[in-house]
């Protein structure tokens, strides 16, 4: 007796063998066989770099693309990743692609074309069916993304990853453009404040010269000591020649006359040193808050310079391309169908029948075995 009599002759005998594993096994071949169409897969992969920036060691052929001195900027890549899971990559991808003719043309069985028996021709039900057709993750032992599609053509499919690329290409560059507008912004908010802050600084400068009635206390201080220097050594040769006369000639009738000229020089010597120090009105007690306005505006100036400076190399930075997205695979158009698996699909529907089929012959048992006996 051959197999396929040896179940006939047991679905004959027990017909919950028949429900529930050789025709659910039937059905699932005929559809998975006989009518489930194709599907083919296309496959690109990426990596998002940076200029002059070397990342960690991931793995030997990851240390291979980066030969260059780039390093993938994995915070970028993870932000594409989310992008083309999300419904945005699918309304772009709507607007340039005809998605729902792609996936429920004429052709498709009514069980893969969209929208399918389940389901209504309603945008989120199309981001569930996208979920379902587009894959992309990272690879861990290479650092690539792996980026893969699935249609019903060959061409469809390589189409949808290269629209999917373009805008995940698209992205990144936006994403490079809100990096730079936003670096420029703060350096020109930063100079604007140090511009500010020097305006400041001139005006409290001028408030105090115009109260102090001194335009640079230092100078005048310096000024003042050269006057009263020379009015010392003047003063030194008159007490000298003094002596003299007295040593010489005490009657000299010059002696009074000397004696006015360095008791004159005495006093001015006296109110040029009064007027740099012994009180607030002097030069000395002006000096700390002039020296406290002219350090605030040279500081303000200073920090001025900096800002300007880093302005400028924002500027230069904004020049140049902060991360890119770089292909190490293209699009491939496949040549044969990757998908409906027959004959593993089939098996594990027949793994689960009788599973399924065991345990409700079980229960049964179980029931049977403990019912009272009439």
């Amino acid at each position: 007796m051959t197999i396929i009599q040896k179940w006939t002759v047991k679905a004959k005998r027990n017909p919950w063998f028949l429900v529930c594993v050789v025709l659910p096994v039937l059905l699932s071949a005929l559809y998975f066989f006989l009518i489930a169409s194709d599907e083919y897969v296309s496959e690109s992969r990426f990596v998002i770099k940076a200029p002059n920036q070397r990342g960690g060691q991931v793995s030997t052929f990851a240390n291979l693309i980066q030969t260059t001195g780039l390093s993938a900027g994995q915070e970028q890549a993870d932000q594409v990743i989310d992008f083309v899971r999300s419904r945005s990559a699918l309304q772009k991808l709507v607007a340039e692609v005809p998605v729902k003719t792609i996936y429920g043309g004429n052709g498709i069985d009514m069980l893969s074309a969209f929208p399918r028996p389940w389901e209504d021709d309603a945008f989120e039900d199309l981001y569930d069916y996208y979920r379902q057709k587009v894959g992309v993750d990272r690879d861990t032992d290479t650092g690539l993304v792996v980026l893969r599609t699935r249609a019903y053509t060959a061409t469809d499919a390589r189409l949808i990853n290269e629209r999917l690329l373009r805008q995940s290409e698209a992205l990144v560059n936006e994403l490079n453009e809100r990096a730079r507008g936003r670096a420029i912004t703060e350096a020109e908010s930063r100079v604007v404040d140090a511009e500010a802050r020097v305006a400041r600084a001139r005006r409290a400068m001028a408030a105090y010269r115009n109260k102090a009635q001194l335009v640079d206390p230092l100078k005048q201080a310096e000024g003042v000591v050269e006057i009263a220097n020379r009015l010392i050594t003047e003063r030194a040769a008159l007490d000298a020649q003094l002596s003299t006369l007295q040593r010489l000639t005490p009657d000299h009738p010059a002696i009074p006359a000397l004696r006015q000229r360095i008791a004159s020089l005495t006093a001015e010597i006296n109110q040029q040193t009064a007027s740099i120090v012994g009180g607030p009105g002097t030069i000395s007690g002006k000096l700390p808050a002039y020296e406290a306005v002219a350090l605030e505006q040279e500081f303000a100036g200073q920090l001025l310079l900096i800002t300007r400076s880093s302005l400028e190399q924002a500027r230069t930075d904004a020049l140049k391309q902060q991360f890119y997205l770089e292909r190490v695979v293209n699009p491939n158009e496949p040549d044969l169908p990757e998908f409906p698996h027959a004959l593993r699909n089939v098996l594990t529907i027949l793994g689960f029948a009788l599973c399924l089929y065991f345990i409700i012959w079980m229960f049964v048992v179980g029931i049977l075995e403990h019912a009272p006996e009439d």
